[in-house]
């Protein structure tokens, strides 16, 4: 199993996300970092365990509500050693973001419609795709849901709902996408809250995990 720490960044601080209500999110408390400064909270996380990849959603780009897109740039060349999955929304904010090595592009079907999904194979498949769930079902692009000519090797399957929650992942849907896509790399995102979930994941194939919540609140630790 991979845990892939997560960071949720909104007017240039780390937020605590949950439920998916993103208006609501406050500054992150955490047992591992005083602070919701980003650059403190990677190097938290880096102290926790060498983690070779970390993911990091602009909730501002995401949402239209602006960007973090240079502070982002920063954060890249603070920590060259270091891969960073970025949600940045669509379209990309920043063209600085394609200089850099250890930038690896997040698309989220959420900023998407039908009418703008042919841009998605610009990319070519040198990106991850992140399929959001809603408590409602599928959120952006019905196609890209479906259409798996669009899809990359690695797939987030997001259940926004589960984030922060302490309910657990959704595993019925993620034993879904495992069984019926078994070619593709599927990442489980939202509701994990110990090493339990985790091997919860592993019984069904899942080998990768983005987690924040159960790093913060000590639920999962190094060893």
């Amino acid at each position: 199993m991979q845990i892939i720490p997560v960071i949720d960044l909104k007017n240039g601080i780390v937020v605590h996300a949950k439920h998916g209500n993103r208006d609501g999110y406050a500054p992150l408390k955490s047992e591992i970092c005083k602070s919701s400064d980003v650059f403190d909270v990677t190097a938290a996380y880096l102290a926790l365990y060498r983690f070779p990849t970390i993911y990091i959603a602009d909730l501002n780009a995401i949402t239209r509500q602006g960007n973090n897109a240079d502070l982002l740039v920063e954060v890249l060349a603070a920590f060259p050693h270091i891969t960073f999955w970025i949600d940045g929304g669509y379209p990309l904010h920043n063209d600085s973001f394609q200089t850099q090595t250890n930038f690896l592009p997040v698309l989220g079907s959420e900023s998407f419609h039908d009418e703008n999904i042919s841009d998605i194979r610009k990319f070519n498949n040198n990106f991850i795709l992140s399929l959001d769930y809603s408590v409602t079902g599928e959120l952006g692009a019905k196609t890209l849901f479906s259409n798996q000519d669009l899809w990359p090797e690695q797939l987030i399957i997001m259940s926004l709902p589960r984030v922060g929650s302490n309910q657990g992942p959704d595993l019925e849907r993620l034993s879904a996408y495992r069984n019926h896509y078994p070619q593709q790399k599927i990442i489980a995102a939202g509701g994990i809250r110990d090493s339990e979930d985790l091997i919860g994941l592993e019984r069904i194939g899942i080998q990768q995990a983005l987690v924040a919540t159960a790093l913060h609140n000590g639920k999962l630790y190094p060893e």
